[in-house]
C-alpha cells in the first residue's frame, strides 16, 4: 500500500508539517552578506556629522585635509590627504577622503554615506569595503559598481574622482 493514500491523512499532515518546518529552518539559517559593524572597520566608520550634516563646499577643504589640499601631488613619500566633494545620491550624501603617499593612493575612506536606516547600514557594510579595495587596486576612480549598491557606488566614484582632481589640480 502507498504511504500517501487517501485513507491515511495523518501521514500526509505529518509529512507536510515536517517539510514546512525544514524549509523555515533552512531560510532562517541563511546569513546576510556581512554584519555592517564588522565590515566597516576603521577605514569607513559612521560619519560624525550624520547623513544630513552640511556639506563641505567645493572651494574649501573639509576638516582633516592637509593645508595644501589643492596643490600638486605629494612628492618623495610625504603623505597628502584630501577630501572629495560630497556627491548627492538618491539615498543620501557620499563623500570620500583619500591619502596619497609617494604618488600612490594609499588610503581611501568614506567619511559620509547614507546611514538613515538599517538597510542603508547593511548596504554600506558590504559595499564600502569593496569600493575601497577596488579604488586602491586600480589607483583611480575607475571602479566597478557593487551590485545592490548602485547609488552608493556612483556617489563614491564621483567623490573619489573629485578628491583625485583636487590632488592633481
Amino acid at each position: 500500500m502507498h504511504a500517501l493514500r487517501k485513507n491515511r491523512p495523518l501521514r500526509r499532515v505529518v509529512l507536510a508539517s515536517a517539510t514546512t518546518v525544514s524549509a523555515v529552518v533552512l531560510l532562517l539559517s541563511l546569513k546576510p552578506h556581512t554584519s555592517p559593524g564588522l565590515a566597516l572597520g576603521a577605514s569607513a566608520q559612521a560619519p560624525s556629522g550624520g547623513a544630513n550634516a552640511p556639506a563641505a563646499s567645493g572651494s574649501s577643504p573639509a576638516p582633516g585635509d592637509s593645508p595644501a589640499a589643492g596643490g600638486a601631488p605629494a612628492a618623495g613619500g610625504a603623505a597628502k590627504t584630501v577630501t572629495g566633494e560630497t556627491a548627492r545620491t538618491r539615498w543620501g550624501p557620499v563623500q570620500v577622503r583619500v591619502t596619497v603617499t609617494g604618488g600612490r593612493l594609499t588610503e581611501v575612506a568614506a567619511v559620509r554615506y547614507p546611514t538613515e536606516n538599517p538597510r542603508d547600514r547593511e548596504i554600506d557594510g558590504y559595499a564600502l569595503p569593496r569600493l575601497r579595495r577596488e579604488a586602491l587596486a586600480s589607483q583611480s576612480a575607475r571602479i566597478d559598481t557593487v551590485s545592490g549598491a548602485t547609488y552608493t557606488s556612483t556617489g563614491y566614484r564621483q567623490s573619489l574622482q573629485s578628491a583625485l582632481d583636487r590632488l592633481h589640480g
